[in-house]
């Protein structure tokens, strides 16, 4: 409580602050709080494109694919029964939220100005619609049926760009087998989720053209997509699922197999991962930083106070109470330091999730915005340890007050 005390009332009291130590103390929070501003606002931009890029992708394939065993290895899906009891083994596995059927055939588009190959995939009733609405742009989805046939298409704008082609316009599809199959569709919907692989090659249609288009069965698909609650158990709901339907087959002898999203995109996540790498970078760089303005000014406020700390040493004070004085002297500095880097980052942050202030080129980072996501718990993790690396940085030139000899300190001025 004594050396609290006394770092409280030499922390208030301004009036005996000498010319020098006023900017080192000044310099020193200013070190911490932009610090830790520039490391909060990185990890809630690291955060926020992960989620984003991940989320696009996720959203266009699930998280998990129960695909036949053959369609790992090959261009054109193979066919896989996927009938009621199958969605209902998946759907009870813990981590799963929603289960839904897809068919892909690849084909081309053609109007008379241009053509393009692209990936058509055919969803049904129980597709879950929400990513799609979100990143519709002009019209709507179309009728996604289980049995009957609209002749209904969702393009990209990247390909409505490049195709020419609008909501109501009707373009014809191609499909190359032993002979040439011509289907007209009505393009109803254009969405555009920025993330030009996918927008370049994949347009929506309903389930059963698609599987009509692939000469299978009714109850043959290209697979289903399993949708996790959270991504962080993407590892352990995979194993549930492979246990649950690996090494099995259906009445056609085809054997099933489970990929993850990361096993189908695997440069996408391994990019994401590399991005951690820089973010750490920036968090060393910051932390010293911050540690480097602290012992400097430190050292300046323990010189300017060499006749304080004699006084105090000819009263009975030891050296370890001399210690902790200015430990907890520097202690608030670093508090006020991370109070203004972090009312700072939330301005910087707020004004970029509400007004998106700094904006991006789609063509590069697959969004036109700075994302942002914020976690309470990684924000106070980043104060907690700038605190923790600032104090123990500054335990080494603390060691400085050991030399001040009382007689001899009272005199300097």
């Amino acid at each position: 409580m004594f050396t609290w005390f006394i770092a409280k009332r030499l922390f208030r009291d301004n009036d005996n602050v000498k010319r020098v130590s006023r900017p080192a103390i000044l310099v020193a929070t200013m070190g911490v709080a932009i610090g830790v501003c520039v490391m909060i606002v990185s990890v809630c931009v690291l955060r926020g494109f992960q989620q984003e890029i991940r989320g696009k992708v996720i959203g266009l394939g699930g998280h998990i694919q129960v695909v036949n065993y053959e369609t790992l290895y090959k261009t054109e899906a193979s066919p896989i029964v996927v009938d009621d009891s199958l969605l209902n083994r998946l759907s009870r596995i813990p981590g799963v939220r929603h289960v839904q059927r897809f068919c892909a055939k690849p084909g081309m588009l053609k109007t008379e100005e241009s053509f393009r190959g692209v990936m058509f995939r055919g969803v049904g009733k129980d597709y879950d619609t929400t990513f799609l609405h979100r990143h519709l742009v002009a019209g709507s989805l179309p009728a996604f049926s289980d049995t009957a046939s609209a002749g209904q298409l969702l393009i990209s704008s990247r390909l409505a760009s490049q195709l020419h082609l609008e909501v109501g316009d009707r373009v014809y599809a191609y499909f190359f087998e032993q002979q040439i199959r011509a289907r007209r569709f009505k393009v109803t919907g254009v969405f555009n989720t920025n993330m030009a692989d996918m927008d370049n090659n994949l347009a929506f249609t309903d389930i059963s053209t698609v599987q009509h288009l692939c000469g299978w069965d009714p109850l043959q698909y290209a697979g289903a997509e399993v949708v996790l609650e959270r991504f962080d158990e993407l590892a352990q709901v995979s194993g549930r699922v492979e246990d649950a339907v690996n090494h099995t087959h259906d009445a056609y002898g085809a054997y099933y197999s489970s990929p993850t999203i990361s096993d189908l995109y695997p440069s996408v996540f391994s990019w994401l991962e590399l991005l951690d790498t820089n973010v750490w970078v920036i968090l060393i760089l910051m932390v010293c930083v911050a540690g480097f303005t602290m012992i400097s000014g430190l050292l300046i406020i323990i010189l300017e106070r060499t006749n304080f700390i004699g006084v105090m040493k000819a009263m009975g004070a030891t050296n370890a109470q001399m210690r902790r004085v200015f430990l907890c002297f520097a202690a608030f500095i670093v508090g006020r330091g991370l109070l203004y880097g972090n009312l700072l980052a939330a301005v910087l942050i707020g004004a970029q999730m509400q007004f998106h202030v700094v904006s991006l080129d789609p063509q590069s980072y697959y969004m036109d915005t700075v994302p942002m996501s914020v976690h309470p718990g990684y924000l106070l993790l980043i104060d907690v340890c700038t605190l923790v690396v600032s104090m123990l940085a500054l335990v080494v030139p603390s060691y400085l007050i050991s030399h001040i000899h009382p007689a001899r300190s009272i005199r300097f001025e």
